[in-house]
């Protein structure tokens, strides 16, 4: 199999350190410019990412980050023997920053919520990384069944920093978390968002009153305030039947 060539050293990449904007969003968003101006050519290979680190001035955690995000996007992809390659860019088309319980009591359609999870414990190293916070900093970690009237529709994991908010099972009872984030002066202004499908396992089908397979969209979401603190970390799983992502266009 032929062996894709390095495209070349990255250009540099100006990093605002003072700005709220992560540092590895920063260094992706200037690959993403790269890569969709075509000035990182799609075939082309990455040098692997401990010298780019190094040459770009971050550590070598932010700019994994920064490459998972940009995989994640469909723009990189890694290639066993290869290396990271880059790859033409899937559409992508942002969302608005509201949380569900928002969504759907703007649309009517009564919102309740089943409190399954409700604790303080360390941060799992993935969701660590998400916020920004040390490995095994505290978090609330919560998990729900959100239902639309009478309807179970989605499955939702949080974990909020216990430094941000320490939540009460009484106030999520009736009470959306981005409106209890806002409450405390915790405005999320920005997020980092990615949605998916896959298929609902057993325990997601009995939950969510679903067969076995049935299909599922995901949303995995950090989200800061506008002085760049992490203030929430969520992972979703949504039934297709009753939800979509509906995105508004304009050119």
């Amino acid at each position: 199999m032929e062996r894709a060539e390095p495209w070349g050293p990255v250009p540099e990449v100006p990093l605002d350190r003072s700005s709220p904007v992560p540092l590895y969003y920063q260094v992706a968003s200037r690959l993403q410019h790269l890569i969709e101006n075509g000035e990182m050519p799609v075939g082309g290979r990455l040098e692997n990412e401990v010298e780019l680190a190094e040459r770009l001035g971050v550590s070598r955690p932010t700019m994994r980050r920064a490459i998972q995000y940009l995989v994640e996007r469909g723009m990189l992809v890694r290639k066993r023997g290869v290396g990271t390659q880059i790859v033409h860019p899937k559409v992508r088309r942002p969302v608005e920053l509201s949380s569900l319980y928002d969504d759907l009591a703007k649309s009517g359609q009564q919102p309740s919520t089943e409190i399954r999870t409700l604790e303080v414990r360390p941060a799992p190293d993935h969701v660590a990384e998400a916020l920004g916070v040390p490995e095994g900093a505290e978090v609330t970690w919560l998990e729900r069944l959100r239902y639309a009237g009478r309807e179970p529709l989605a499955i939702m994991h949080n974990a909020v920093p216990v430094e941000v908010l320490r939540l009460k099972r009484e106030d999520l009872d009736g009470r959306g978390l981005y409106e209890l984030l806002r409450a405390a002066g915790y405005v999320p202004r920005m997020a980092n968002q990615v949605v998916g499908a896959r298929a609902a396992t057993a325990a997601e089908a009995r939950l969510l009153g679903d067969a076995r397979g049935a299909p599922m969209l995901t949303m995995t979401r950090t989200a800061w305030d506008a002085g760049g603190r992490a203030v929430e970390y969520g992972s979703h799983i949504y039934r297709a039947s009753r939800y979509s992502f509906e995105l508004t266009l304009s050119s």
